[in-house]
């Protein structure tokens, strides 16, 4: 295991369809960190979330993504998920017909050697739902069919709590919350870091500095036309809910 960071990305260029997105952006995270992006629309963000997944979508053109000191760029999605990368969608997706236990079985299998038993399975999926207040029979419905907002993405943090991250990048996880919702979900992040025995990273996503409030970031950066402008505490994301992006921007 490495003994440096955890995630270095060094003047990193991407793009889709042939329009550049992000243009020479640099970040390095280390365990147990909590950092935020937070930018304008079509500043960048979400587009530095799926690459660092592997969304084949995007183009990597120049600079270099090292996670836990090797080339993340190199390894595929499910290799990334199996060492401790773990993704939470903007918009997840339904999956009818599949359950979430059998969901989280799946995942969970994938990301080991041999298959977890069934009784130890159970075990655990109920410990962790214990854990984030979740309802037991939560766990037998379909995968965010005809779910709200909020139980989508309390089913993203469940995701979470499972597969045990090193890495969780947490894309606007925050929109589209209403207030007692975003508590919901922000405790269930919070639990997950307090109990975690290795101390995911946390990679957090959004526009507006409300989420901060509940989940604390040790690190706030400025995305602006693909690359990182101002960086600082969580004082810089109070200063943004007061005087919004302009100001840094027209710099």
């Amino acid at each position: 295991m490495t003994s440096g960071p955890l995630l270095h990305i060094e003047d990193l260029k991407a793009s889709i369809d042939d329009q550049e997105i992000l243009k020479g952006l640099s970040l390095t995270i280390n365990p147990g960190e909590v950092h935020a992006i937070m930018g304008p629309n079509g500043s960048g963000k979400s587009t530095l979330s799926k690459i660092l997944a592997g969304h084949p979508s995007y183009t990597v053109t120049g600079g270099s993504v090292k996670y836990l000191g090797e080339d993340l760029l190199d390894q595929e999605p499910d290799e990334r998920s199996r060492n401790g990368v773990f993704l939470a969608f903007q918009y997840p997706s339904e999956i009818p017909g599949v359950s979430i236990q059998n969901f989280l079985r799946t995942a969970l299998n994938a990301r080991r050697e041999k298959d977890i038993p069934v009784l130890e399975f159970r075990k655990l999926l109920q410990s962790k739902m214990e854990m984030l207040s979740m309802d037991p029979s939560f766990a037998n419905r379909f995968v965010n069919d005809g779910f709200s907002g909020g139980e989508k993405k309390r089913n993203e943090i469940l995701q979470m709590a499972m597969l045990e991250p090193r890495l969780a990048i947490l894309d606007e996880t925050d929109s589209g919350l209403d207030i007692d919702a975003l508590r919901i979900v922000s405790a269930g992040v919070n639990k997950i870091m307090e109990t975690a025995v290795d101390k995911p990273a946390v990679l957090l996503i959004t526009h507006y500095n409300r989420i901060l409030d509940y989940i604390k970031p040790h690190f706030v950066h400025v995305l602006h036309k693909g690359r990182i402008i101002r960086s600082g505490g969580h004082d810089l994301a109070l200063e943004l809910e007061e005087k919004g992006y302009d100001w840094l921007i027209n710099e």
